[in-house]
């Protein structure tokens, strides 16, 4: 791959006609790519042949932005393929990677000329129809989601899209320059972390600085002369350095490769804007690294290395024993060289340094060169085994997107599991990203952790080297309030999606049941059942409904989209029509029990509903209060006081809306409730108000109060949880007699 501050890569000027012409077609032509074929069989180069006589016939007369035929293109992404040592089928999908897009290929067409497994890689790498979608980014995202899910299922699918991006970034000075922005800036922010994500770090590298050389010409352009001036007042200084570590191997009996690394211009970039440094505070501009046979070798050199110059305290990073999360390895050593500039050394083996630079393309780099594989065949796997994860139970593509880019951040912490298992995370991640990345089960029934054996709250983020255990329970779910501090797109997409699930069986479980009080109201006891005899009444509800399924039209009912009065009247006419007829009693008991407000069908509340019912936080109903019920267009049932100011306004506009509700005997949890505590101001009387609450049993949940430091009197507003009226009056009580306090009541809703 073209190194990012080669020359070969700047416009120079156009040459002559029949030296460009020459030039055209000897990029066109086969030859170029089959000289790096040499690791196929013959049978293999044929058909790779094949593939590029068919994509050259599909694209002839097409050219590109630079005047070259387009053909060049393929030949140019396949050629890089090549250098990955990638099979005969991944080079055959490079040459024909645009022949669906641009030339009204089908994917049946290449069933036909070349087989299934090579239209699927294709398929993969073909973007979306735009005209499906309403938005560019909505377009955008679906086909992300695509290549994402293709390269799940086979990772030479984003091989190939690396190699196109990179030629496209390469041949950018050729485009118009409005395309610039998108493209450099989709690069940065998308396929430089996959490519880093998945251990490609030349790709990255050259992705990242061909970006940045296109969004901030200027800045590229002042920040090479920089580099290049110094590489030149330096150049003295490192060959010193290198003669002086290969004489020190030599003396040890340490074979080395030895290689000088200078910092990529975006990394430097990124530096001096983050940290506020101007270039000559960059210390760390030159690096070396040192290539050993083996990994003992390796911690020997880095000893005598140590001894050689002077470490920089905490700069040393031990990449080998603790791999990092896309399977880099690697000493890390900061020294302190000849006149005191700061050099990195990267000490390594041959096959560390493989899968340092081509990440998950070294495993085919390994299938052609050695019998032995690496780890690096698995690099990546975890990553591309949680997108069809988080597929399964994201639907929506932006939000599968948003899910994926949060695990692009290549920063990572490094914890262990109690029996000493070592796992990677997203730096910033908490004991509920830990729990989920264990796995779904254990993280849907996480209560509690400890951390280095002392139990922390579920938020805490984690620390390099921290061993963590998670406590888990049966009954327990997943928290809502978790998606506000959660980091890896596996937990939100799982926290998501279990909320989702649950919202809709509530909704569905609330529907049946307001479907059923409605049809009582009517003179019929039950609903029909699911029999095939009564199946045929279902279908036709729903075709009247316009839903797909029962569940479907429950759920509507349940989350107020559809009045179960009206769906009740509709279903009794077809119940009339089979014969069956409304019972006088009941229709008699229930109107009479209705006008009472203690119908049958009644709704019970007990807390235990979670998504299916809210609690309205204007008045905030508890245990004890006269409660009424308003179903909400689309927002399920929500409970108000039967004087909340609110309910009165919405009962004005929209009576048939409200259904009964009624307490049940036994609530199964504590309920929040407003209060008001006029305080005489003075040190210490906040804790006792504090301590008078827990002493009644009442959990404080919010405490606000007005900026009044100044006042005799200052009134603070509490959200505390209760369990009754009855528990609430205790507290009252107890909040009365603390000393200091003048006034303690409930917040009651405003009146209408």
């Amino acid at each position: 791959m073209s190194s990012v501050l080669s020359p070969s890569i700047l416009p120079v000027g156009s040459p002559p006609a029949p030296q460009l012409a020459a030039a055209n077609a000897a990029a066109a032509s086969f030859a170029a790519l089959e000289a790096k074929l040499d690791y196929l069989d013959a049978a293999d180069v044929e058909q790779v042949r094949r593939a590029y006589r068919f994509a050259d016939t599909a694209h002839l007369g097409q050219m590109r932005h630079s005047g070259e035929p387009y053909i060049t293109h393929p030949i140019a992404v396949a050629s890089q393929c090549a250098e990955w040592k990638l099979d005969a089928h991944a080079l055959m999908a490079a040459l024909l990677h645009d022949a669906m897009e641009d030339c009204g290929v089908t994917k049946a067409d290449l069933v036909e000329q070349f087989g299934a497994p090579v239209a699927e890689l294709v398929d993969g790498l073909t973007k979306l129809d735009k005209l499906q979608f309403t938005t560019r980014e909505e377009n955008q995202a679906e086909s992300f989601r695509k290549m994402l899910l293709a390269m799940a299922r086979d990772v030479r699918v984003i091989l190939i899209k690396l190699a196109d991006r990179s030629h496209n970034m390469r041949t950018m000075s050729d485009m118009p320059r409005s395309k610039w922005g998108r493209i450099s800036t989709e690069t940065l922010e998308i396929y430089a972390p996959i490519a880093h994500r998945l251990g490609l770090n030349q790709s990255y590298r050259e992705l990242q600085d061909l970006a940045f050389r296109h969004l901030k010409p200027w800045r590229y352009t002042v920040l090479a002369k920089a580099v290049s001036r110094a590489r030149q007042r330096r150049r003295d200084l490192i060959q010193k350095v290198q003669q002086e570590l290969e004489t020190t191997l030599a003396e040890a009996g340490l074979a080395a490769r030895i290689v000088g690394r200078e910092k990529t211009l975006y990394s430097i970039y990124r530096k001096m804007a983050e940290k506020h440094l101007s270039f000559a505070q960059v210390n760390d501009l030159y690096g070396i690294r040192v290539i050993l046979p083996n990994t003992i070798n390796c911690y020997t050199a880095m000893g005598l290395l140590h001894q050689l110059y002077k470490p920089v305290p905490g700069r040393f990073k031990d990449y080998i024993a603790i791999p990092k999360i896309n399977g880099y390895q690697s000493l890390h050593t900061t020294l302190v060289g000849p006149a005191s500039i700061n050099i990195e050394f990267q000490i390594r083996t041959e096959p560390m340094d493989l899968v340092a630079e081509s990440g998950v393309a070294a495993h085919w780099l390994y299938k052609v060169g050695a019998k032995d594989r690496p780890a690096g065949e698995h690099l990546g796997t975890q990553w591309l085994q949680s997108l069809l994860d988080i597929q399964d139970e994201t639907r929506d593509a932006t939000e599968f997107w948003d899910h994926i880019k949060v695990d692009l951040f290549p920063d990572a912490v490094y914890v262990f599991t109690p029996k000493g298992q070592i796992m990677a995370l997203p730096q910033g991640a908490t004991v509920v990203d830990f729990a989920y990345a264990i796995h779904s089960n254990v993280g849907d029934h996480t209560v509690a952790a400890k951390v280095n054996g002392e139990q922390v709250p579920l938020r805490s983020e984690l620390a390099n080297g921290d061993v963590i255990e998670i406590i888990t329970a049966p009954v327990s779910s997943p928290n809502p309030a978790w998606l506000g501090f959660v980091r890896t797109g596996r937990a939100r997409s799982r926290i998501r999606h279990h909320l989702k699930t649950l919202a809709h069986n509530e909704s569905t479980q609330l529907g049946e049941k307001l479907l059923a009080q409605a049809l009582r109201a009517e003179g019929l006891d039950h609903l029909p059942g699911l029999e095939a005899d009564e199946k045929p009444i279902w279908d036709k509800l729903q075709r009247f409904t316009g839903n797909r399924t029962r569940e479907e039209l429950l759920t509507d009912i349940g989350l107020g989209k559809r009045s179960a009065s009206m769906v009740a009247k509709r279903l009794v006419t077809m119940l009339a029509a089979q014969g069956h007829r409304p019972d006088a009693l009941l229709l008699t008991r229930e109107r009479y029990t209705a006008h009472e407000n203690l119908s049958q069908g009644a709704v019970t509340l007990d807390g235990g509903e979670n998504a299916s019912v809210k609690y309205a936080s204007c008045c905030r109903p508890i245990p004890g209060d006269g409660v009424l019920g308003y179903l909400g267009r689309g927002e399920g049932l929500v409970v108000h006081t039967d004087d909340c100011a609110v309910a009165r306004r919405l009962q004005h506009k929209d009576a048939e809306r409200f259904i009964t509700v009624a307490w049940a005997d036994e609530p199964v949890r504590a309920f929040e409730v407003g209060v008001v505590v006029t305080v005489i101001n003075g040190k210490g009387v906040l804790a006792r108000v504090a301590a008078s609450m827990a002493e009644a049993e009442a959990d404080i949940v919010h405490l606000g109060m007005a900026d009044e430091a100044a006042q005799d009197a200052l009134d603070l507003r509490f959200v505390i949880t209760v369990r009754d009226r009855t528990h609430l009056e205790t507290v009252l009580r107890t909040l009365r007699r603390t000393h200091s306090v003048l006034r303690a009541s409930r917040i009651m809703p405003a009146a209408g």
